[in-house]
C-alpha cells in the first residue's frame, strides 16, 4: 500500500461520511503526520500511536561482518543508529488473526 492508496482509502470513506474531504487536504494531513514522525524519530525521540504501535530510535553497536562474496574477509560494520517498530496490541491481534486463518 502506498501514502497514495491510503489517501485514496480515506478520500472514499469521507464521501461516505458527514464530511467530504479533498484528496489534496487528506495528502496534506497524511504527509504532515510522516513529517512530525519523521521529525521526532531524528530527534531521538520516541513516537507513540496508541493502538498502532511505537517507534523508537536503538543504538546498533559497531560490529564485525562477513562479505557473501568472500566469506574469509572481515568487514567492520561501524555503529549507527535505526529505527525500530513495535506494533500496539490491536495489530498484533490482527496478525495472530490473519496467522490463524492461515493454517
Amino acid at each position: 500500500m502506498t501514502k497514495r492508496d491510503i489517501v485514496l482509502a480515506i478520500a472514499k470513506q469521507s464521501v461516505s461520511g458527514t464530511h467530504k474531504v479533498k484528496q489534496q487536504q487528506i495528502m496534506w494531513v497524511v504527509q504532515a503526520t510522516l513529517d512530525q514522525i519523521r521529525g521526532a524519530v531524528a530527534n531521538r525521540q520516541t513516537v507513540e500511536l496508541r493502538n498502532f504501535g511505537v517507534f523508537q530510535v536503538v543504538k546498533r553497536e559497531a560490529r564485525v561482518g562477513r562479505n557473501p562474496k568472500n566469506p574469509g574477509v572481515d568487514v567492520p560494520i561501524p555503529a549507527r543508529y535505526t529505527v525500530k517498530f513495535k506494533p500496539g496490541k490491536e495489530m498484533k491481534n490482527d496478525m495472530a488473526r490473519l496467522a490463524a486463518g492461515a493454517s
